[in-house]
């Protein structure tokens, strides 16, 4: 016999029936009319998806474990507030989903939907096993890491490892797991740098310090990073009832200060080499180290150019010489001995401790401050709050000045980004602050009385003139111009 099997496509069914292999057609029509066994298709079987489903599901206290597919991958399917929730397990070993679903059960109880998230989490096998980490150790794990903050100096490496020393003693518990530390504790470590009497900008770099190597460390904590909260952060406005702020020079005192750097009466280490940094940093902007360690390779006399690539920001700018600054670095090219325009002060200002740790810039910045201490300004003022003075003149006044001078001569303010190199709150502070001259004229203008009377007031005296003279037209008329012309 042979099996033959049709499907109608009206019907939507499938007959097969047995015939003899040699039947003639008739034969082979009668066994199918009298022999045939329909087999229904799927869509004729009441609920056959569920019916299918339930022999692949196992039914927990809560929700259930399934395969969508027979030797696919377990899911578990569970509600939340009337709405279903899927999530695979990752395994198509039925013990071990059973295994994995049961510890997300008593999760999908609980009415936080943040343990309900980390829950299914770890049911999808994206977190490992938490790995514990002292406080007292956190830091030698931090510093052998490869996401570590790699800064560009000694000092400020040591900075990070001073800062989080601090936070641990803040702590008094340094054998205390690092994952145990909470948002709660970052708050009030925050607290305690506010009473601190610190700068903003202080405050605000030592919390982003600890964030960062919280960071890198998270591999040993369950939680997020307890110093990712922004209201970690102070905000300066909070210091603007100081009143206090880096100031530029004025016109008069840059003079002075090129006639002091010019006599014999004052003193300082290095003193041609001192002019000639002061000059870099009046007719050029960049900063004391830019202007320190400025090397002969970096002036291009034939062009009327200086390159530089500045230290802090790594941008480079190109700047024109102004015939002032060539003066002056014509005149050091006499005492040139080796790559610095200023060798000496350089040397003096890269000088480091037994440690590493850079000690030749401060000194280099006290001649400095010293010299503007000559023409009778304070550079640095006691603020209350604050356990330093804050400075008020300084090097960094030259580069305020810079901006202020472009900003009143109209100069756009792409010319003066390319020439700083920034586009920091320096050049917006300036062009919207363009000296105490600028703005007088643009109060005066606001009333209408630059160069004298506003124009209402001399109209008015021109028509009362009018109006009661007695002279000569031609008299009157001439004393109505000299008064309209004022």
């Amino acid at each position: 016999m042979e099996m033959v099997v049709w499907f109608c496509g009206m019907c939507s069914t499938i007959f097969c029936l047995k015939i003899p292999p040699n039947g003639t057609t008739w034969y082979r029509l009668a066994a199918f009319l009298q022999e045939f066994r329909p087999m229904p298709v799927k869509s004729d079987i009441p609920n056959w998806k569920d019916q299918e489903m339930t022999k692949k599901t196992i039914k927990l206290a809560t929700g259930s474990v399934y395969q969508k597919k027979t030797g696919g991958v377990y899911f578990f399917r569970y509600q939340i507030n009337n709405q279903r929730k899927c999530v695979s397990l990752e395994t198509r070993n039925r013990e071990e989903a059973i295994a994995k679903a049961e510890k997300i059960v008593p999760v999908v109880r609980a009415t936080s939907t943040e343990v309900i998230a980390a829950h299914v989490k770890q049911a999808r096998n994206l977190e490992h096993r938490q790995q514990e980490l002292a406080l007292s150790d956190a830091w030698e794990v931090y510093s052998r890491h490869p996401e570590r903050s790699v800064p560009d100096t000694v000092h400020e490496q040591n900075t990070y490892r001073a800062t989080f020393r601090e936070f641990v003693d803040f702590i008094n518990k340094p054998e205390l797991p690092i994952r145990e530390i909470t948002p709660e504790l970052a708050a009030k470590y925050a607290d305690h740098l506010r009473s601190c009497r610190i700068s903003v900008s202080t405050h605000n770099r030592k919390i982003t310090r600890i964030r960062k190597i919280f960071e890198v460390l998270r591999d040993y904590r369950d939680a997020d990073n307890p110093f990712r909260s922004r209201v970690l952060i102070r905000k300066e406005r909070e210091e603007q009832e100081l009143g206090v702020r880096r100031l530029s020079f004025s016109r008069e005192q840059i003079q002075k200060l090129r006639e002091v750097l010019d006599d014999s009466i004052h003193k300082v280490m290095y003193k041609p080499e001192v002019k000639v940094i002061y000059y870099l940093g009046m007719f050029t902007g960049q900063r004391l180290k830019d202007c320190v360690l400025l090397r002969w390779d970096s002036i291009d006399f034939p062009h009327g150019q200086i390159w530089v690539k500045q230290f802090k920001t790594g941008k480079e700018v190109t700047i024109p010489i102004a015939p002032e600054l060539k003066t002056v670095l014509e005149a050091a090219w006499s005492w040139r001995i080796d790559e610095y325009v200023c060798p000496r002060v350089a040397a003096r200002y890269k000088r480091t401790d037994a440690a590493g740790k850079n000690v030749g810039n401060n000194l280099v910045n006290i001649d400095v401050l010293r010299v503007i201490q000559w023409i009778g300004l304070e550079p640095s003022v006691a603020v209350p709050g604050r356990k330093k003075k804050v400075t008020i003149y300084g090097f960094h006044s030259l580069r305020h000045s810079f901006a202020s001078y472009c900003a009143e001569a109209n100069v756009p303010k792409a010319a003066v980004q390319s020439i700083l190199g920034t586009d920091s709150d320096i050049v917006d502070k300036y062009y919207t602050h363009v000296g105490r001259e600028a703005q007088e004229k643009a109060i005066a203008a606001v009333v209408g009385e630059i160069g004298g009377e506003s124009d209402r007031n001399r109209i008015e005296k021109a028509l009362a003139l009018i109006r009661s003279s007695t002279a000569d037209p031609a008299e009157t008329l001439k004393l109505v111009a000299a008064i309209l012309e004022q």
